[in-house]
């Protein structure tokens, strides 16, 4: 059976590769096979086994994973690693983006936030603000956000989904009805000016719609692996969201179409630091 992560090992040892990346190979190798060899990550990668055990000592100090001789197995609970490892290859990015998403929101505001890991780093920008009501669908946002007291959190209720921590299905959507939101902020698998707005999922593409259709202003945050891709169910045609938020690295001809479709485009800026 041909190993999922084999295309990303390509990618990774065609270029430097960060350590972000190297921490989400990790993570993924964990989640998949139990365990994890220092040497083997580090052949793959063509890093220092040296290199290889500072990584590891980073995550078993997060609590992700326990070492052992010569390698590291998970600790904690593994449906939590495929999550975190997905924040974890674009990071920077998905933190500029939510940096820049969160400047469009006005104290006092009513936000919607569905789940993924972008709109996480979002809510991750708000929660500093005044006044805000934050409605969301994800459970791992939600969790987030109950424990602060300048910010009024309602979720939503629903059948919870494993794979995205999303709560979906027709308790969600009839708990949305008879809220109006300022902005929602909208994760994708992918946008492109044919196919809209799409997700993976047919259940969680309805509920993320129901949270669109109470809104003023839709902003979707996506980097840019999602652009100009098409997922298998569609949420909302493109000309539902007024503003696209993403990186530098989105392909400039799937941009220029996505922004000649009508909808307005921000790329954010490389920090510097990097």
């Amino acid at each position: 059976m041909r190993d999922p992560t084999s295309d990303l090992l390509r990618l990774l040892t065609l270029r430097r590769v960060q350590q972000s990346e190297r921490l989400g190979l990790i993570l993924e190798r964990l989640s998949m096979n139990g365990s994890v060899s220092v040497a083997d990550i580090a052949a793959d990668l063509s890093v220092s086994p040296a290199t290889i055990r500072r990584d590891l000592r980073l995550l078993e100090n997060q609590r992700l994973l326990g070492r052992t001789h010569g390698g590291a197995v998970p600790q904690g609970v593994l449906y939590e690693l495929p999550l975190r490892y997905k924040s974890s290859r674009r990071q920077h990015d998905k933190l500029r983006i939510a940096r820049e998403a969160a400047s469009r929101v006005t104290d006092g505001w009513a936000v919607g936030l569905t789940g993924g890991t972008t709109t996480t780093e979002v809510a991750r920008a708000l929660v500093d603000r005044q006044q805000l009501t934050v409605v969301t669908n994800a459970l791992n946002i939600a969790s987030e956000l109950a424990v602060r007291p300048n910010l009024k959190l309602v979720v939503t209720g629903g059948v919870a989904r494993a794979e995205s921590y999303e709560l979906v299905g027709p308790i969600a959507e009839a708990s949305l009805e008879g809220l109006n939101l300022d902005m929602v902020f909208v994760g994708v698998d992918g946008i492109s000016p044919q196919a809209g707005l799409t997700t993976h999922h047919e259940i969680e593409a309805r509920t993320n719609r129901a949270l669109i259709d109470r809104a003023r202003r839709v902003t979707v945050v996506a980097d840019s692996s999602k652009i100009g891709k098409v997922a298998f169910a569609r949420i909302c045609q493109l000309t539902r969201a007024e503003e696209l938020i993403t990186d530098g690295a989105a392909d400039p001809e799937a941009l220029e179409e996505i922004e000649a479709a009508g909808l307005r485009v921000t790329v954010v800026a490389e920090s510097p630091e990097q």
